[in-house]
């Protein structure tokens, strides 16, 4: 396996990425989102912002399908059915964005993502409640899966305009985890095509990244305790949270620094 990693990495990069993917791990198990973002975060200040992003494709895709079936098949059907739209049109959009990376700069990109993500969860904690709807709900989904799949593409992170969206809909706790763990997963797929395809993947970028499956689930079980641990306040409370510090992350990345 080291000596299919790719020639760039060195013995402390690989145990940084190793640490930042458990800690992802444990974030993405507690909250069921954040892996990419953290990932991307940590491993694009240690290695080439490319292989960073190959990095996190196999650990997002199997950390997902973890998520996405926790409460049983059914289950994840289920949310399939209801959310086909969003999912359809954030693969469509992912897999043309993907193509995009090597030829699109990202920072204003970045920062029209990160601002208003920060208001959003910034507004609701100070208690300014945001509700989707009846009669919006699929315009809705259509234009959070737009997004989503048009950054994810560029940036591996989709997940925020999708918790947004989930948020306003005022989503249980274990109906989140799912349904973010079944939009994830499906988002995962087609990243791994439209990655293939763009050349970010390779097969000494996707041996770093099948190494970092481990830690990436060991971090997952850890994950998994506390959330059971959450009460459905304290996890609202703390998705937000994180999603203010994801938001802010991602205009600092549109900054430079």
């Amino acid at each position: 396996m080291f000596a299919l990693l790719p020639d760039v990495l060195t013995v402390a990069m690989l145990a940084g990425a190793v640490a930042i993917t458990l800690f992802a791990g444990v974030v993405k198990g507690a909250l069921g989102f954040a892996m990419p973002m953290i990932m991307i975060s940590g491993l694009g200040s240690l290695m080439p912002v490319e292989l960073a992003l190959a990095g996190l494709i196999l650990p997002t895709l199997i950390t997902n399908l973890s998520q996405a079936l926790r409460q049983g098949w059914r289950a994840a059907l289920g949310s399939v059915q209801v959310f086909w739209r969003m999912l359809l049109v954030m693969v469509l959009l992912l897999l043309v964005s993907a193509q995009l990376v090597p030829f699109v700069s990202e920072p204003i990109l970045l920062a029209i993502l990160g601002v208003p993500i920060s208001l959003f969860a910034l507004s609701q904690l100070a208690g300014k409640t945001i509700v989707v709807p009846v009669a919006h709900r699929r315009r809705g989904q259509w234009i959070s899966g737009a997004i989503g799949g048009a950054y994810g593409g560029l940036s591996g992170v989709w997940g925020p305009p999708i918790m947004a969206y989930l948020i306003a809909l005022d989503t249980s706790k274990h109906d989140m985890v799912r349904i973010l763990g079944v939009v994830f997963l499906v988002g995962a797929v087609a990243m791994v095509a439209g990655h293939a395809a763009s050349g970010v993947l390779t097969a000494q970028s996707l041996a770093f990244s099948a190494l970092l499956v481990v830690p990436a689930m060991l971090g997952l079980a850890i994950g998994y305790r506390i959330q059971d641990r959450l009460d459905a306040a304290r996890f609202r409370r703390w998705t937000l949270v994180m999603m203010v510090f994801l938001g802010l992350n991602l205009l600092r990345r549109a900054l430079g620094f």
